[in-house]
């Protein structure tokens, strides 16, 4: 899917009010969970400057984890801490950066948006890279 095409579609199938979920690789990114948040904050900008309204739980998660002294890499903490907003989200966005269908958090969240019988798209990034 060409990016006009990704984006039109992504602000067409949100309903009023609704955000997507963009779901990345952090512990399973190979070159580390700093790198795996910088390429997400860098889509989840991406798509926000487009129109595109979401919630990306590593941009949130990783500065929270850091600056607060709590293990990142912990997903009997942050898996429950991002259900409501799995649940809340209108669809899933999977990030497709190194290591993200390896990410055991990206299963958990492609199950729940399954579950849910809600959309999952996958998006390639650097944008560039499938082009």
């Amino acid at each position: 899917m060409a990016d006009e095409s990704l984006i039109y579609s992504l602000r067409d199938l949100a309903p009023a009010g609704s955000y997507w979920y963009l779901a990345s690789p952090y512990s399973a990114h190979p070159r580390g969970i700093f790198r795996a948040a910088r390429e997400a904050c860098e889509a989840a900008a991406y798509l926000i400057a487009r129109g595109v309204r979401l919630y990306c739980p590593i941009a949130h998660t990783h500065s929270i984890a850091i600056c607060g002294g709590l293990d990142p890499g912990d997903h009997d903490l942050w898996l429950p801490a991002d259900r409501p907003f799995i649940d809340g989200a209108c669809g899933l966005i999977v990030l497709m950066l190194d290591g993200w269908d390896k990410s055991k958090g990206i299963e958990f969240e492609r199950s729940c948006f399954a579950q849910a019988g809600k959309p999952l798209i996958r998006m390639a990034w650097p944008r560039w890279r499938h082009r």
